[in-house]
Formats: C-alpha cells, sequence, structure tokens
C-alpha cells in the first residue's frame, strides 16, 4: 500500500543495472557458488516477489533451471490491490520491459489524498500513485515467467529447505511473514518480530475511490480508521483498522466473519456511499514487523516477507519484495558466485529496508495513537497524517501541494512568508523569536568549573548564528556532582562571574537570543575521563566518591556509588537551590533541570535504577519524590517571571525500564510543580539499552507527552535539517526543537536555514557585522555551452 511516496522517478541501485543482454562475469564454475549457466534455483513462495526473481533470473540467463514451488493455487492470493511507487516502476522498466508494459496496461492512477475527520474533508495532490489488482499482477508474472520457461508448480508443497538446498545451487525463500525456511534456519537469521497494538482486516469495495482515501471514526468504543485506495476502475482496497482495546470492546472478537464486515460498512457507510464491502478469506490480525540479523544462509537467501515487514500504512510489502528481486538478480549477475552475490545483495539491501521499516513503524505508531491528534484544527490533523512517517516532509508537501501547504501555515499563525521555525513561542515572561533551541552539549573544558574562553566562543558563536535559544552543557551543582574534571559548575561565585560574562555578551551581541542554563549532578555517572580520553571511563587517578538513588554502578567495573541518605538528599537539594540563585545573578534566560540521561535525578526516575525500599522508591509516585523536591527548591529561588524546563529520559530503551506511560505521568508531575516545557530525550540511564536510531527518532516520544499531558515540549534527537524542525512544529507533534550535532557543524545553522529558506522576517536576525555572509557565496561555473546545432547520423 505505499501511503507516503517519496523521492518520486528515483532509480534504486539495482535499477540500471539489469539490462538485456547481460550477462554475468563468472571466476568460478563450480556448483554450488556458481553464478554461470548451469544454476539450478528453486523459489518457495509463488507471490510477487518470488515470481519477479524467477522471471528476472530466467530473463538473464536462459541457461538456469528455474522451479517456484507455491502451495496454493494461481489465483488464490490475500488482499486485493498492489500500490507500486515510481521508484519501483522505474527499476521494473530497466529490468523488464515486457512486465513493464503489461503492468502500464493495467495501472489505476491518481494523485490525491483525502483525509476526512469530524466533518471536514480535507485534500492533498501531486503525491502520484499506481495501483492494480493483486491476482492481476500475479497474472502478468505467471505469465513471463511461463513465456521465459520458469516451472511454476501450484498446489504443491515445496520439499523441506535442507532437502532443496542441498538439490539446488540456490535456494531463494519467499514463504512471506510465517517462513518455515526463516524459521529452520533460526538460529542463523536471528528473526525478531514484534506485535504492534492494532487489529486490521483487508477487504474490498466494488468501486473505485478517487484519491486515497483516509478517515476516522469515532464510535462509542473508540477511534477506528479506514484507510482506502482504487486499484481498477469499478474496485477498492478497504482496510479497516482500530487498536486492540477498541476492536475487542466494539465485539468484534465475537462475531462471525461476515458480521465484521457489516459493521464495517455501516461503521464508513459515509465513505462507502452505502456500499457493501466483501472479503477474500480476510480476517482480523495484528500487524507484525518482522526483521532478521541475517538474510542468507549458505546457498539460502531471505526476500520479501520473509526477511522483512512493513506497515501498510507506508509501503506495501510487494513493493519490498520486488525491490529485493532487482537487488538480488542484479548482485547474481555482478558477483563471480553465490555467496558473494548474496552477502552483496544483504549489503545493498538492508540499509534501504532498515530506513523503510523506520518510516513505517512511525507510521503505525502514529496510528496507534490516533486518538492524541484527534483535536487538532482540520488541516494540522491533515498535515500530521500526511507526514507522520517523516519521508513527507514541510519542504516536499509544499513541492506536491503548495496550496494545501500555505493554508497549513495560516492555520498554525504563520505570517505570509514565514516559515514555521522562525515563528515566536513564549514561555512565562520570555518570548523565543524562533523555535529552534542550541541543545546542551558537555564541552569538558572548564578548570575548576569555571567556564573560559572556549565556553565564551562556543556559545557567543551559536548565539550571534541565529538560534532563539542558546543552552549551556550540564552545569554541575556541586564539585562531586561532576561528571569529569572538565566539567562546569555553579558551586563557586567565581563560576558564576564568569557565566555573567557570557551572559552579557549573547545579551550585548546577539540581541533577540535567549541563553539558557541547564543544573545538574552526575549521580552515579561521575568521575569519569574527558569524553575523548575514554567516555564513562573511571578516571586512572583522582577519583571522588559517587553517591545515587541506589549502590548500582553505571557499567561493570566502574565505582559502585553510595546510596543517599536523607540528610545527603537535603543537602543536594540544597546545592541545586544555590546553583539556582546564582544562575539567575549570573543573568540567565531560562533553567532547565537535569532529570535525564541516567545522572543523579534521572536515577530517581528509573525503576532500573532506583531499587530503594523507602519514602523515595518503589511507585512511580514515589520515585518522583526526590526530583520534585529538587524542582519546587529550585523554582522557589528561580525569578518567577523566567521560565524553568525539564529534561527527562522518556524511555530508557530496555525492558524493565521507564515506559512511554510513566513519562507521560512524569511530564505532567512536573507541569503540575510549574515546569515551563518537557525537554524530552531518551536513553543513556543504563548501558545495556538498545535504542532504535534514525532520524528525529526521539520526537515520538515528545509528540506524546505534548498531546497527553497537554504541556509544552522540545524535541531532541537525529533532528538534521531545517525541513525536519519546519515538519515537526507545523504538525503540532512539539513546540521548540533542540539540536546538538548540526551546531557543532555549523554555528550559524539558524542564520543559513534562513538564508535557503529565503525568510527576512523577524525571527531571526544577520548581526550587522555578519550582513555581507547572509547570501550563499558564488562559486565557479560549472555549466558548458549548449551546442547550437544537433545534425542527424
Amino acid at each position: 500500500m505505499a501511503a507516503n511516496p517519496s523521492d518520486k522517478g528515483a532509480r534504486g541501485p539495482a535499477d540500471v543495472r539489469l539490462r538485456r543482454g547481460a550477462r554475468p562475469a563468472t571466476t568460478n564454475s563450480q556448483p554450488p557458488t556458481t553464478t554461470s549457466n548451469s544454476l539450478r534455483v528453486a523459489i518457495i513462495g509463488g507471490g510477487p516477489g518470488g515470481l519477479y526473481a524467477a522471471a528476472l533470473l530466467k530473463r538473464l540467463d536462459p541457461g538456469r533451471e528455474i522451479t517456484v514451488w507455491e502451495r496454493n493455487a494461481p489465483d488464490e492470493t490475500f488482499g486485493f490491490g498492489v500500490v507500486l511507487s515510481d521508484e519501483t516502476l522505474g527499476g521494473i522498466e530497466h529490468a523488464d520491459p515486457v512486465v513493464y508494459a503489461a503492468l502500464q496496461e493495467d495501472f489505476t492512477r491518481w494523485d490525491d489524498i483525502d483525509i476526512v475527520h469530524r466533518g471536514t474533508h480535507q485534500t492533498s495532490g501531486g503525491h502520484g500513485f499506481a495501483a492494480l489488482g493483486r491476482r492481476r499482477l500475479l497474472e502478468i508474472l505467471h505469465d513471463r515467467c511461463r513465456a521465459l520457461g520458469v516451472e511454476l508448480r501450484f498446489r504443491t508443497e515445496a520439499p523441506g529447505p535442507d532437502r532443496l538446498s542441498a538439490t539446488h545451487d540456490l535456494l531463494i525463500a519467499a514463504d512471506g511473514v510465517n517462513s518455515t525456511t526463516r524459521e529452520t534456519y533460526a538460529h542463523v537469521f536471528r528473526p525478531h518480530v514484534a506485535t504492534h497494538r492494532c487489529r486490521y482486516i483487508w477487504l474490498a469495495a466494488d468501486f473505485a475511490f478517487d484519491a486515497f482515501r483516509f478517515e476516522i471514526a469515532e464510535t462509542e468504543h473508540g477511534v477506528m480508521q479506514l484507510h482506502g485506495y482504487p486499484y481498477a476502475a469499478d474496485a477498492s482496497t478497504v482496510i479497516v483498522e482500530m487498536r486492540e482495546e477498541v476492536w475487542r470492546a466494539a465485539g468484534f472478537d465475537e462475531v462471525t466473519p461476515q458480521e465484521s464486515i457489516e459493521r464495517c460498512a455501516k461503521i464508513f457507510a459515509d465513505a462507502l456511499g452505502g456500499r457493501p464491502l466483501r472479503s477474500n478469506n480476510s480476517a482480523w490480525t495484528t500487524f507484525r514487523t518482522v526483521v532478521n540479523d541475517r538474510w542468507s544462509h549458505g546457498n539460502v537467501v531471505l526476500l520479501g516477507d520473509a526477511a522483512h515487514t512493513a506497515h501498510f500504512s507506508i509501503g506495501s510489502g510487494t513493493k519490498l519484495a520486488v525491490e529485493d528481486a532487482l537487488a538480488l538478480a542484479a548482485c547474481l549477475e555482478e558477483r563471480p558466485d553465490v555467496p558473494t552475490a548474496l552477502a552483496a545483495y544483504e549489503e545493498e539491501r538492508k540499509p534501504v529496508v532498515a530506513s523503510t521499516q523506520r518510516a513505517a513503524r512511525a507510521s503505525l505508531e502514529w496510528f496507534e495513537n490516533l486518538r492524541l491528534h484527534l483535536d487538532q484544527p482540520p488541516r494540522q490533523f491533515a498535515f500530521n497524517l500526511l507526514t507522520r512517517s517523516r519521508r513527507v516532509t514541510h519542504d516536499n508537501l509544499r513541492l506536491r501541494d503548495a496550496r494545501f501547504t500555505e493554508a497549513v501555515e495560516r492555520e498554525f499563525g504563520c505570517p505570509p512568508g514565514t516559515p514555521p521555525m522562525f515563528t515566536p513561542f513564549r514561555l512565562r515572561g520570555l518570548t523565543l523569536r524562533n523555535r529552534v533551541v542550541v541543545s546542551p552539549m558537555d564541552m569538558y573544558s572548564a578548570v575548576d568549573g569555571v567556564p573560559g574562553d572556549f565556553h565564551l566562543v562556543h556559545l557567543g558563536s551559536r548565539a550571534l548564528g541565529g538560534a532563539g535559544l542558546v543552552m549551556t552543557e550540564m552545569v554541575c551543582v556541586s564539585e562531586r556532582g561532576r561528571i569529569t574534571p572538565g566539567c562546569a559548575g555553579l558551586y563557586t561565585g567565581r563560576q558564576a562571574e564568569a557565566w555573567k560574562r557570557i551572559t552579557d555578551f549573547v545579551h550585548a551581541q546577539a540581541p533577540g537570543a535567549a541563553i539558557g542554563v541547564q543544573l545538574g549532578h552526575s549521580g552515579r555517572k561521575g568521575s569519569t575521563k574527558l569524553m575523548w580520553e575514554g567516555m564513562d571511563e573511571p578516571l586512572a587517578d583522582g577519583n571522588w566518591p559517587l553517591v545515587a538513588a541506589s549502590p548500582l554502578p553505571y557499567k561493570p567495573g566502574g565505582q559502585t556509588p553510595r546510596q543517599l541518605s536523607r540528610a545527603q538528599l537535603t543537602d543536594i537539594r540544597e546545592q541545586f537551590a544555590a546553583a539556582a540563585w546564582r544562575a539567575a545573578r549570573a543573568g540567565f534566560d531560562l533553567l532547565e533541570l537535569h532529570c535525564a540521561h541516567g545522572y543523579l535525578l534521572s536515577g530517581f526516575l528509573s525503576p532500573l535504577t532506583n531499587r530503594r525500599t523507602d519514602a523515595y522508591g518503589g511507585s512511580l509516585e514515589k520515585r518522583l519524590r526526590f526530583p520534585l523536591e529538587v524542582f519546587d527548591a529550585v523554582r522557589g529561588v528561580w525569578p518567577d517571571e523566567r521560565p524553568m524546563t525539564v529534561r527527562i529520559s522518556a524511555t530508557d530503551w530496555t525492558e524493565g525500564g521507564t515506559t512511554a506511560e510513566d513519562a507521560v505521568e512524569i511530564a505532567r508531575a512536573f507541569a503540575a510543580h510549574g515546569a515551563d516545557a518537557i525537554d524530552v530525550s531518551t536513553g543513556q540511564v543504563v548501558t545495556e539499552e538498545r535504542p532504535e536510531f534514525g532520524r528525529s527518532y526521539q520526537t515520538p516520544f515528545a509528540d506524546r507527552i505534548r498531546n497527553s499531558a497537554r504541556v509544552p515540549v522540545i524535541a531532541v534527537g537525529a533532528i538534521s535539517s531545517w525541513d525536519d524542525v519546519n515538519s515537526l512544529i507545523l504538525a503540532g507533534r512539539t513546540d521548540l526543537c533542540a539540536l546538538a550535532r548540526p551546531h557543532l557543524y555549523d554555528p550559524h545553522w539558524t542564520l543559513h536555514a534562513a538564508a535557503e529558506q529565503g525568510y527576512e522576517g523577524p525571527g531571526v536576525a544577520w548581526p550587522a557585522p555578519y550582513r555581507a555572509g547572509s547570501r550563499r557565496p558564488q562559486t565557479g561555473r560549472t555549466d558548458a555551452p549548449k551546442p547550437r546545432l544537433t545534425l542527424g547520423g
């Protein structure tokens, strides 16, 4: 189903490598490692991926003996329509024009996406879809395989993979999400299967939608959604989806399949125009994401759903399987033997699939948490849905449908010509001129806790660079609360004076920029080397004793901290208050309390690091007690008109740690005590974490907190482009975006973002000495004179 096509017209790595008449470059003719004409290929699974692989391999080398086993009848298939992107079609066009031409004759094409919610109908155009019936796709591939001489064995159970791999040079396992081959060699492939929270059913209607349609139904049982698209002139795929608890509350677990279908048709009668729905042995199911550590074992290789799955709301399994087949065929042509070809295939495809799966996971989680966004203004809700996977962005959507995007911006409150990132945002008495934050970054360059010239230049240059808010690194509240000997502090008057020098510079030389301080205590992660000497490694000498919520070392072999007593808790609380008082006198505009990343206050919040049995451990309410006491103490001395934020780790990325639901409650608690915004980070609490890295990978946690706790949030985590910032803000997933590494790469990142977007309004200002640099420097010519005449040969 490819709800968010992107990079229209692009070509994948394998696309241009598969041409008519191509021949393998072989250096080894001995089976089972040869890719020469004697290659015997067994394919388990007669779905589109297996069939297309068979056709490609036979077309490129007619001497290959290729057999496909399919347990079902030729016309027996799951689902109705298949959507293929322009990217995939480009690969098919280059690899097999015959298949491409047949597909072209049957495609149904359209450009619009319709989003219907609470009586409003929003349409966005320019998306470019192509679909056809799944049975018709199989017929085309069957015909092509037979014409090329591929042996197709329908209604036939394939022999076991051990037998096939022994009697063939190559075994392609295209046997689906429940792959027997994958399970047979599970010890090698090491599959990971995640089951998600929604139930869905795949149906069809006997009419054609005129767009890709998303319709939201708010029922007495909960939120349900319809995904629909045409695949023929008189037929559409209809998928109905809802969370498991809604499915059960609505009684779908107790009715017959036909009753389910009739009930779905009634719920979405408006979308269907009162027409009925039909089934193809359809049943309610739960989507499972399949990931494998390896895709090949000897001469056995996984393809399509056997290797990976991606949620139907972002990209169909058929699309990925066809692209797998293209890449596998190309690698077998280019490499001298099967093992190196399979290794090359895996190396090429795994990063591409991983990127698709990250986008798919973001999309499916958006739909799982759909209820969080229901109260958004209609156009913002539509924009949020369209950009949910992060593959369609603000700038990309502007290219597709400028009128729709501009309407969303107007509804959001963007003045004409103003990108969302350059709209102001108010926190208490502080108005930030734009939504960009320079994220706290430890510099490990202080001497005796005193920030020096390096800090002045580091923070000053980024304030001159246009950001609305520049944050210090974590500033420690005591000498023993430092992470390393190079950490800055605010526990002496000399340190406060040094910080005032920096805030004075920012306020005088970068008018409109605000500067904030982040206060924290290292807890069990202290007394370590400077980052570039060995991150989190204990000092060789000069160690100081550590304290924490519980006596647990951060990493094996590290120092075991002492569990804080009640008297010590009081002392540390007062250290935070004293540091906040000095920060106020030093002229900071905002104060952030660091309760993330496994440092002292974070150590109280996580159940993995807080094993206390007193009033400060156990339930979440008790784990919150000390961090809230510290917050109250700091808020008590911090000027009332100046805002306070709190940074939290919204997940520990490991079993038994802080959950997304816990994070919402933590945010609510701090907001109830007067926090003006929550800075939503993740992880770094325990060493056994398994983060799911990717672009903007932490923003879904900020989104959940913002729209559940109804508190402003700062999103962080691999936000790397101004397009990302605009997208996240306009979609209502965050209020501010904090960027770290982009500001290390370019201190003037925000100024350059304004210049690249042609923005010159009040949301950013070039310092007078820098105005000559507000336009990109000229470069040498790279174009050559164009020919004046074209002569025929």
